[in-house]
């Protein structure tokens, strides 16, 4: 059983144990270090088990009560002394790491500052540096460091790319934060891996590392959108105005109580976990709570028709 449950783990999945950054890695580091310590220990208790249960057992015909030995002061001072080299080989890693985890970089120049403010049941990234506030999508140059902030607009939360770094929490009124970095480019899937309500499970967002140069490009497309509108899609913006932008705005710099929308049509996903087509956010726009329950996203009252104008002119904000 043990063994099957690791067969769930492919490259396309979220796994820790093939770290894709420098906290990563660190954190896998000590994974390593305490398990071969402990596996070490096992090993070891059980020889020793196994050898005195078979060396001394009872003999046939032994009925006498065997010799009686204590207060051996090597053996004492081994099982003594052992251990706390164990620990201490254990500990001085774990103190530094701790601490080293714990570096703030929210106010370092070399790092790109990010605002995370979990929401149920979706993430909402901020680039305060660059005037870009998106959504389930976080954008980062490789070998960067990015500095996190951390809070929950509702319940607790908690913030985990496995590929690139631990767990963090994110609590309401309260600002945690950490850091990480991708040495590759390529997407890494985040969880919430909190227990936040009923579609926690659905509560992913992916992580993006690209290029410098593809990462600037991608501020600039965001900060300058330039939709190419249609003329047979003019029906459904005026029903997104009308009906949607009370919530969802689609400048990056505009706040909402809703994910921000901008370049909507670029994203792979609807709802954080559905391929981004236009049935699945038809079904999603008529009964988002059927696809996530327990959604703060109101079931607005459209038409099917009103619906699909809506979807069309989604699907061109790119």
């Amino acid at each position: 059983m043990l063994l099957l449950a690791g067969c769930g783990i492919t490259g396309t999945e979220p796994n820790p144990l093939e770290p894709k950054g420098s906290v990563a890695e660190d954190q896998l580091f000590l994974i390593k270090l305490s398990l071969g310590i402990m596996i070490g220990v096992l090993v070891i208790v059980f020889a020793l088990f196994f050898y005195v249960l078979i060396r001394y057992r009872k003999r046939r015909g032994q009925d006498d009560i065997p010799k009686q030995v204590e207060g051996n002061h090597i053996l004492e001072i081994v099982w003594t002394v052992v251990p706390l080299l164990l620990l201490l080989v254990l500990a001085v890693p774990t103190v530094y790491y701790t601490f080293k985890f714990a570096e703030d970089y929210r106010e370092h120049q070399d790092a790109l500052q990010v605002n995370v403010t979990a929401h149920q049941y979706w993430w909402e990234f901020e680039y305060p540096d660059y005037g870009i506030i998106t959504a389930q999508e976080l954008y980062i140059p490789v070998n960067k460091t990015v500095s996190v902030d951390l809070i929950s607009a509702d319940v607790i939360h908690s913030f985990w790319v496995p590929a690139l770094a631990g767990k963090m929490d994110t609590l309401v009124g309260m600002n945690n934060h950490m850091y990480f970095d991708a040495k590759e480019e390529g997407v890494y899937k985040g969880k919430c891996a909190e227990l936040c309500g009923a579609s926690h499970a659905l509560m992913d967002f992916k992580v993006i590392a690209v290029s410098q140069e593809e990462f600037e490009a991608w501020v600039d497309k965001m900060q300058n959108p330039g939709y190419a509108i249609a003329e047979d899609t003019s029906q459904g913006q005026e029903l997104f105005k009308n009906k949607c932008m009370a919530c969802h705005a689609i400048d990056a710099g505009t706040p909402g109580l809703g994910p921000n929308l901008t370049n909507y049509a670029d994203r792979a996903l609807v709802a954080g976990f559905r391929p981004n087509d236009s049935e699945w956010l038809h079904r999603w726009i008529d009964k988002p709570d059927e696809m996530k329950p327990g959604t703060t996203m109101p079931e607005v009252p459209l038409s099917e028709d009103e619906i699909t104008e809506i979807v069309n002119y989604l699907q061109t904000l790119k």
